[in-house]
This record gives C-alpha cells, sequence and structure tokens, in this order.
C-alpha cells in the first residue's frame, strides 16, 4: 500500500512554512512530503513526513513520487518570481509553465491511480492583469477575474497560462478520446495581490517595496522605493494568503461556480506605506527614485481586486485589514525579528 501524502512543491518558503505549520497543528495531520529545490529548514523538517531535494523539471523524480505515493492534494508553490523572470523569461517559462504541466500530469496518473480526482492548488498573481494606461487604472471599479487579463511580464503571462491549463486539465482534458478520462485534476486557484511578510526577506517580488520599506526601517537603514509615492496595488499580509490556500483547498466542490478566485485584503499607495512605516519607526528615511521597468509593470496591476466571488463561493473573509496588518502583525514581527 502507498502511504497517502500532501505534496508541496516550492516548500521552504514562508507560504509552505506556514502551511507545513497549520497541516501540522491538524489533530487529524496529514503526511507531508515536500519538494523544494533548496531542501528545507532544518526545524520545519520535524513537521514534515519526507523532503525531496529536487526540481520540478526532473521528470524521473515525478516519476519515481508518483510511485511511491498516493498523492491526494498538490500545493504547486514552486516558482520563479516576477522580478527575476523579467531577467530570465525562457527560464521563467520552463519552471513556471513546463514545471506546471510536469504537476499536472502527475496529478492526472495519481488520479488514474486513486480513481478519484487529485486536487491541484496553485496560487496565482495580480500580475496576470495588464491595465493599459494610469488614467484607466485611477477610474476602475476592482476588477473580476476576468477583466484586463492582459499581463505585460513572463511571469504574469505565466500565471495566467497556467490558470488556463488548470481549467483544461479540470474539464476538458483529451476530450476527443474515444473514452473520456473518468477522474481527473481538481484545479483551483487563489490569485493574490501584494504579499507582505513580517519574517521572510522579500525575495524579488514586483511588489517588494512594501515589505522592503519595512525590514529597512526596522534595521535604521535609509530606503529608496523603486516606485512613486503615488503608485497603488492591494496587498495582504502573509497569514491570509496561508488561509486563503487552505480554505479553498476544503471547501466543497460543488460550492466552487469557478476555478480562479481573486482575494484580498487592503489597498495602499506607497506613501500610505511609508507613513504607517514612519509612524512605527520615527526618523525612516524614505525616498522615491522610480526604476521605469518595474514602475510600469505596477502601473498596469489594478489599484483593487474584486474577491465577491471567493466571498460567495467559500466563505472567504480576510482577517488582517490594513490597521491590524501593520500593528498587531507586520510592526511587532519585524521589530522582534531585529531585536533579537
Amino acid at each position: 500500500m502507498r502511504k497517502k501524502v500532501i505534496l508541496i512543491t516550492g516548500a521552504n518558503g514562508e507560504v509552505g512554512h506556514g502551511l507545513i505549520e497549520q497541516m501540522h497543528a491538524l489533530e487529524d495531520k496529514p503526511n507531508v512530503v515536500v519538494l523544494d529545490i533548496r531542501g528545507m529548514d532544518e526545524e520545519k523538517s520535524k513537521l514534515i513526513d519526507t523532503c525531496i531535494v529536487g526540481d520540478i523539471l526532473d521528470t524521473d523524480l515525478l516519476d519515481n513520487l508518483m510511485s511511491e505515493y498516493e498523492i491526494d492534494t498538490i500545493y504547486h508553490l514552486a516558482a520563479l518570481l516576477s522580478t527575476h523572470s523579467e531577467f530570465r523569461p525562457e527560464a521563467a517559462h520552463r519552471v513556471n509553465v513546463q514545471g506546471t504541466v510536469n504537476l499536472l500530469q502527475l496529478a492526472i496518473e495519481q488520479a488514474r491511480w486513486r480513481a478519484k480526482p487529485v486536487k491541484f492548488i496553485f496560487p496565482s498573481s495580480i500580475a496576470v492583469y495588464g491595465v493599459p494606461d494610469l488614467e484607466t487604472k485611477a477610474i476602475l471599479a476592482p476588477v473580476t477575474e476576468d477583466q484586463y487579463t492582459m499581463p505585460t511580464t513572463m511571469y504574469g503571462c505565466n500565471k495566467l497560462y497556467c490558470e488556463h491549463l488548470g481549467r483544461y486539465y479540470t474539464s476538458h482534458y483529451r476530450q476527443l478520446a474515444v473514452t473520456p478520462e473518468p477522474h481527473g485534476v481538481d484545479f483551483r486557484s487563489v490569485r493574490f495581490p501584494g504579499l507582505i511578510s513580517a519574517i521572510t526577506m522579500p525575495s524579488g517580488g514586483t511588489s517588494d517595496y512594501a515589505p522592503e520599506m519595512l525590514h529597512a526601517a526596522a534595521q535604521g537603514l535609509p530606503y529608496t522605493s523603486f516606485v512613486r509615492p503615488d503608485t497603488t496595488i492591494p496587498f495582504m499580509a502573509m497569514p491570509d494568503a496561508i488561509k486563503a490556500l487552505l480554505m479553498l483547498a476544503d471547501a466543497p466542490r460543488e460550492k466552487l461556480t469557478q476555478a480562479v478566485y481573486n482575494v484580498s485584503s487592503f489597498s495602499l499607495s506607497a506613501a500610505e506605506v511609508a507613513e504607517l512605516v514612519q509612524k512605527s519607526f520615527p526618523g525612516t528615511e524614505i525616498t522615491y527614485e522610480p526604476s521605469s521597468g518595474r514602475q510600469n509593470i505596477v502601473d498596469s496591476w489594478p489599484a483593487d481586486i474584486d474577491d465577491s466571488a471567493a466571498r460567495r463561493d467559500w466563505n472567504w473573509s480576510a482577517e488582517y485589514d490594513v490597521n491590524r496588518a501593520f500593528n498587531e502583525y507586520l510592526i511587532p514581527m519585524i521589530r522582534q525579528h531585529y531585536q533579537t
């Protein structure tokens, strides 16, 4: 008998760490297998069943996983992030698209063995949007999942295409076959705004000017923002991101009316982030030197997104509004991190 497990790819980041901690806290703890090219932090390794150091592009490795385990759910977190993807677009396509195809194929094969679908939980991004200009952005109502999906970045293109791949593998896989697939993928995607973490250092996201301000201020360092002070996008505190993934994974299939769901919490301009940071860290010097490339990218993202479908279908609501995010999560934890 193969052991039933949950597979988490790209698990050695804060989202992966948060998922592992939440699963370990359950009364009926699942067996968790993680796959990460960097391995796993020693502390978090104690909370999982197995850590496999490897690449999602290694099909032999994935074949071995498939034969050794019964994979019930896949949380596919592994990705090359937005800024890095612009420097290495072809590598980003391999990791973000071909890697996802490899995992979807793994899910299909597992479903055949199990005779029931495999849940495939996929974090997508606000980067899938492409608002044409600032004039349009200024008058837009909160944007729904199917509006302005004309991304200007390789990362956004990758994420949008993978959303469509998920729909295909769930509803249309090999639709011309004489015998249709009786079981397959149960693909569910959360489309995140900019994520702000109190623990993990920013590492290549185009929205990282917000967490970078916080981490610099806590160290007593000046910070130069790569976007204008009026730049506005939606954000979310990291604990809510983890909550959203787990809530969507737990939602009854019959309640879900779409494959991809926006989730959001609050929208802030860069100047408003700076004001909150300087209130908690008086004397922090924050200046602005917009980088034309990254500024253009952030300008193409909406100032707010509509998450009413998630609220309706699986009772989504963020726990951290802007005040709670900064006053109860970000500021205290970041301050504590640099004082220890």
